[in-house]
């Protein structure tokens, strides 16, 4: 591992703010690291377990001088942030992000920002059902895809460093149109939430004796569905209000993909149940091909 930074800002200290903060303390990638939540009990959870960073109580004193600036916060609460940051970047300051999507923060966080930072937006293909600073550990981004945005307006050194940094947290680095991205995350990651949060919320509407023998008898299907409708609430509102447009592209072909569905089982169609299950069926293997099956 390599020093990188002489000081690095981590603002929101939930799941991935921690695991990144533990993940750069123990790869020795800053000599400070520095934090904020505008959550009070979140700085008072990460002082009690101890989180190896120096915690602030404010967002001015977390950023000032820090060389690199990561936003792991919700995509809704970017805009406001990175305005109330601004006046205290560092020249030469490095910021970026952890946010699912991409449009909305450019968006929100680019025309904030001084002419003398440097913006990258990303995101880290990584993360679990539960939240918090005590859910943070620094394998969290081991093997796991990070998605950097290459705007086309910073200078090599700094996306070169940013990389270098990415990657030494353990992670696979790769650069990403804007636009790509969103329609990307929308199929494997915002589409397969909405669809987990409608089942499970099926589930609570049903009749009482129904409703607790579908949580007895739970299946692994089932249970997973309640794995990923169990994510921060706050975070996956942001993001389909953030994504709405490439969500909304992706439900309508899933919408119809559904009725195919529904045809072939009124009609006893096995054929065409039996080649779609196949299909899919491969690509599960690719997933596990790639190692990301984990």
């Amino acid at each position: 591992m390599t020093e990188l930074y002489d000081k690095i800002a981590v603002i929101g200290i939930g799941l991935i703010g921690a695991s990144i903060a533990l993940a750069a303390r123990h790869g020795g990638l800053a000599k400070a690291i520095s934090s904020f939540d505008a959550d009070p009990a979140a700085r008072s959870e990460a002082k009690q377990i101890g989180l190896p960073v120096e915690i602030q109580d404010n967002l001015a004193d977390a950023v000032s001088d820090a060389e690199l600036v990561i936003l792991a916060i919700p995509v809704g609460a970017m805009a406001k942030v990175a305005e109330d940051m601004a006046p205290y970047l560092a020249p030469g300051a490095v910021v970026t992000d952890t946010g699912s999507t991409k449009r909305s923060v450019i968006r929100d966080v680019a025309p904030k920002l001084p002419e003398t930072a440097w913006f990258i937006p990303g995101h880290p293909l990584a993360g679990t059902e539960f939240s918090g600073p005590a859910s943070g550990f620094p394998n969290l981004f081991k093997q796991r895809y990070w998605l950097l945005i290459d705007e086309g307006n910073v200078e090599p050194a700094a996306k070169e460093k940013l990389e270098s940094f990415c990657a030494q947290l353990g992670a696979m680095v790769e650069w990403m149109d804007s636009d790509y991205h969103d329609r990307v995350l929308a199929i494997t990651s915002h589409l397969p939430h909405l669809i987990a949060y409608t089942i499970v919320g099926t589930a609570v509407d049903l009749e009482t004796d129904l409703k607790n023998d579908v949580i007895r008898f739970s299946a692994s299907g089932f249970r997973d569905f309640t794995r990923i409708a169990s994510s921060d609430p706050t975070m996956w509102r942001d993001i389909f209000m953030s994504n709405d447009e490439a969500v909304l592209e992706m439900l309508q072909r899933f919408s119809e993909d559904l009725s195919y569905l529904q045809r072939a089982i009124r009609w006893q169609e096995g054929d065409k149940l039996f080649d779609l299950f196949t299909r899919t069926r491969a690509i599960r293997r690719s997933i596990i091909s790639e190692g990301q099956d984990n």
